[in-house]
């Protein structure tokens, strides 16, 4: 299977001293002709390969998501 990754951006994980938040785009992550999706990776040590979380969000689920996201920001 592959795979081509574009980074987006990385961004430091508030409440840890290493940690980091990365948004990349994903072609093809399920197969030959899969979808591109947004990937969201949770990196708890700047030293690793693989996230400790990661999250696969289709193109046509993004604005809910964001939608969601603000959602959630106003209640914590």
């Amino acid at each position: 299977m592959s795979k081509t990754t574009q980074e987006i951006t990385t961004i430091d994980l508030s409440g840890t001293q290493n940690g980091k938040i990365e948004v990349a785009t994903l072609q093809e992550p399920y197969g030959a002709k899969s979808e591109p999706v947004a990937s969201i990776g949770i990196f708890l040590s700047g030293g690793s390969d693989e996230p400790d979380w990661k999250v696969h969000i289709p193109k046509d689920n993004i604005d809910a998501v964001i939608a969601a996201l603000n959602e959630a920001k106003k209640a914590l």
